[in-house]
């Protein structure tokens, strides 16, 4: 049973998104993630449209919902937000398995992942 985990409180100032049971390893998403993570949204997008990873395209799509919902659900400011955090972590995994030579048998994991990105809207510089 167990306690519920609180959720994460977000300052008035931030919004996030999630991607849930993105299909590869969170390895491969940390790799696309760590590249964004600090940049402004303009540029982040920037670089996910042009990477060769294939899974940019989904993690692009989830950067894409958070500039959303901080234009939509907070009213920011678009030209000064930036990528505060980009988090993934283990959805699960489908164990699948191949015939192999002499009666045995390959395993095949065939993870998923979830990605947690949250946007900051920067503090006017005086």
């Amino acid at each position: 049973m167990g306690k519920k985990s609180a959720s994460k409180k977000l300052a008035d100032n931030e919004a996030v998104a999630f991607g849930r049971m993105i299909r590869t390893s969170p390895q491969k998403i940390n790799l696309v993630a760590r590249s964004i993570r600090g940049k402004s949204c303009e540029a982040a997008l920037n670089d996910l449209k042009f990477s060769t990873r294939r899974i940019a395209v989904e993690v692009k799509k989830v950067l894409q919902t958070a500039i959303a919902n901080a234009e939509n659900n907070q009213q920011l400011d678009l030209d000064r937000l930036f990528v505060a955090e980009a988090s993934c972590g283990r959805a699960f995994v489908m164990k699948r398995w191949r015939p192999r030579a002499r009666g045995r048998t390959g395993r095949i994991f065939k993870p998923f992942s979830n990605l947690t990105i949250v946007v900051r809207e920067r503090e006017e510089s005086v």
